[in-house]
């Protein structure tokens, strides 16, 4: 849009003021005495100091879209607003715009002179300002000069910068502002929105009847609102076809038929951000600053910048994984909850949910997020901000830093217990689950049992720190403490999407692609604002990648994750997690083409899991939700293999003799 610059000398400003106040003087002759004591206000009025007026852009609403282009969400600030081009905006509307507000708007210069004398006789005898009088033209100077006086000196200063007005732009350029910028009620500025907020249509599909409804109530927004005053907006539609009668724009026949129409009984409010991938992707665009240098600046484009934000979610991968969840959740209640028993302090209620998280290992793109029983009711998102103890799902880490070190999936370790030789538990040394006495095995094997002492040892082997180390560069971005001796057994608390993320650079070969949920924002003209970068890094080798698959995949075979394994055949990896006393159960897996964690516990602080007797175990419950979800989404799919691993020899028994010196057996570097 272009800048109007009005830029008036006195004389010019009264020379316009004496042509746009003669037609009220000669029409109020016979009323002197009551114009009298205006005068003086009237004459003042071109001193006014407005030295321009902007017609930029508008404040317009931003909308979201997933991976194939449907609309998810409309991020709205005050004015809910979608700009359209005059050229889309129908008949129906615009005539009923120009019969009921400026039926004589394509031939005046900005100033209606025989409307303004109505106006002035009416409001001059009521001492105020009670009839408007204002051109369309008028009306788009108010709205652009924001003054909300009600005096004659205001209406003098519209008058003359409309004129101006009239004089830089075309008709149709005022009237595709001023369609865009009067409020129709409801929170709709322009026709857009209007036509979206009563009919749930594009503006281009209205009828007669639509038309004159939405002119109708321009001058009445709250008295003439269809939803609460329906009379009064069903007589000022019709009023609005009589004058698109009267006016020569529409058939007596036709108007009388949109008259039997009904007017619309619920309003079809833009789809607010209340989904946990909308937020997320909301809270992300509100920290980004390549949309603004301060908080404030970056609220407003998002907004009111209307821009376009494209996202990677998947809209059938998630109803699936809704679907999974809600037929698997144990005590499902109905509402993805299941019941706990109250705080035994306070009484309060407490009820427990899953929370899911999926990353695409080839690119980082997360397809979706299920982060609680619902965003209406439980907003605090379990599955990016929930973060939790993972149990021995965190054993992969172990595992990975042991074959990369040069150890071999066939390579034994000790798993008996108890752990009494695992430094830093004193007179209380752990055991395996359930007091399982153990084996010295496999790693594969120990992997399969998940063995809680093969692991506490195999962690001191190859050092705690490099473990640690290692699980930061695969994607776990939580804190983790090393010096933990537990930490091998998943005490640190990490969020599923981490979880997700780390076990995706497995599937991917060692290549880890940082999880991303925008792909790319456009602004109003289509021009690229910000788009993701891709940014892989190779995190392992590729074999390591593949033997630490190759065991993991045995483990949904015939180990702790059997119940995980997709019924259409597709080979899946993962491991389970349970921590003590059963408050948090996972699952954690991949195929070639998706990575998931699957989280079950209480939504605040921890409590035992117990369904139906016994202590909940990952392995039964968000195992079967894994595997049910990852079924559904591998529907119609081809399967796809693991690539199978290089064999390699490792280096035997991994030793743990000494412990203060836990990797004296494990010299060996990987070749």
């Amino acid at each position: 849009m272009k800048v109007v610059r009005v830029i008036l000398t006195n004389a010019g400003r009264l020379a316009r003021l004496g042509l746009i106040t003669a037609v009220g003087a000669v029409t109020l002759a016979t009323s002197l005495v009551v114009i009298a004591p205006k005068v003086a206000e009237i004459a003042a009025a071109h001193r006014f100091e407005r030295g321009s007026i902007d017609l930029g852009g508008l404040s317009e609403r931003s909308y979201d879209y997933d991976v194939n282009g449907n609309l998810m969400a409309t991020f709205v600030a005050e004015e809910n607003r979608e700009f359209v081009g005059i050229e889309k905006v129908p008949r129906t509307v615009v005539d009923s715009v120009l019969a009921a507000e400026d039926s004589a708007f394509y031939s005046h210069n900005g100033v209606n002179a025989r409307s303004i004398g109505r106006a002035f006789t009416a409001n001059l005898e009521s001492g105020g300002v009670d009839q408007g009088g204002s051109t369309i033209t008028q009306q788009v100077v108010k709205n652009s000069i924001g003054d909300k006086d009600q005096d004659f000196a205001r209406k003098i200063r519209e008058a003359v910068l409309a004129t101006e007005l009239e004089e830089q732009y075309t008709k149709d350029e005022i009237l595709e502002r001023y369609l865009n910028t009067v409020y129709f009620g409801a929170g709709a500025y322009g026709v857009q929105a209007a036509a979206g907020v009563y009919f749930n249509k594009d503006v281009s599909e209205l009828t007669w009847s639509e038309g004159a409804m939405l002119a109708g109530v321009i001058r009445c927004p709250v008295s003439c609102d269809p939803f609460k005053r329906r009379s009064r907006a069903f007589s000022r539609r019709n009023t609005v076809l009589d004058s698109l009668i009267a006016t020569g724009r529409l058939d007596r026949e036709v108007a009388d038929v949109a008259k039997f129409d009904p007017i619309p009984t619920e309003a079809n409010e833009p789809r607010a951000p209340q989904d946990y991938f909308v937020e997320e992707v909301r809270r992300q665009l509100l920290e980004d600053e390549r949309l603004g240098g301060t908080p404030t600046a970056r609220y407003n484009r998002l907004y009111g910048g209307g821009l376009r934000v494209y996202t990677t979610f998947d809209q059938a991968k998630y109803f699936k994984a809704l679907e999974a969840r809600n037929t698997t959740l144990p005590n499902n209640s109905g509402d993805a909850t299941f019941p706990l028993p109250p705080d035994p302090i306070t009484g309060a209620r407490r009820f427990g949910t899953a929370a899911m998280a999926a990353v695409d290992p080839r690119t980082g793109a997360v397809p979706f997020v299920v982060g609680g029983p619902g965003f209406d009711r439980y907003e605090f998102d379990l599955a990016i901000q929930g973060k939790r103890q993972v149990g021995s799902s965190f054993k992969v880490f172990v595992l990975t830093q042991a074959i990369l070190d040069g150890a071999s999936p066939d390579d034994t370790v000790d798993g008996t217990g108890p752990c009494g030789d695992v430094p830093g538990y004193g007179e209380d040394p752990p055991d395996n689950f359930g007091g399982s006495r153990g084996a010295v095995t496999t790693l594969r094997r120990q992997i399969l049992t998940s063995s809680n002492c093969a692991f506490l040892r195999l962690n001191q082997i190859v050092g705690p720190q490099k473990v640690a180390d290692l699980a930061h560069r695969m994607g776990v971005t939580s804190t983790l403490n090393p010096e933990n001796a537990s930490m091998a057994l998943g005490t640190n608390d990490i969020s599923p999407l981490e979880m997700a993320s780390a076990y995706s650079v497995l599937a991917n070969d060692g290549i880890r692609n940082p999880p991303y949920f925008i792909d790319r924002v456009e602004d109003i003209d289509g021009r690229i604002v910000l788009a993701h970068q891709a940014r892989p890094e190779r995190v392992l080798p590729t074999n390591v990648a593949r033997l630490v698959t190759d065991v993991l995949e045995s483990n949904v075979e015939s180990g702790t994750g059997s119940r995980a394994a997709p019924d259409n055949g597709q080979p899946a990896a993962g491991k389970t997690g349970t921590t003590n006393d059963a408050k948090d159960i996972w699952f954690v897996g991949y195929t070639p083409r998706l990575a998931m964690a699957v989280w079950m516990g209480a939504t605040v602080g921890g409590v035992r899991l117990s369904f139906g007797g016994g202590d909940a175990q990952g392995g039964r419950y968000p195992a079967a939700t894994w595997g049910a979800a990852m079924s559904l989404i591998a529907q119609g799919e081809p399967i796809e293999q693991f690539p199978e691993p290089e064999p390699v020899d490792g280096l035997g028994r991994l030793c743990f003799r000494d412990p203060d010196r836990p990797s004296s057996c494990l010299r060996r570097p990987r070749r």
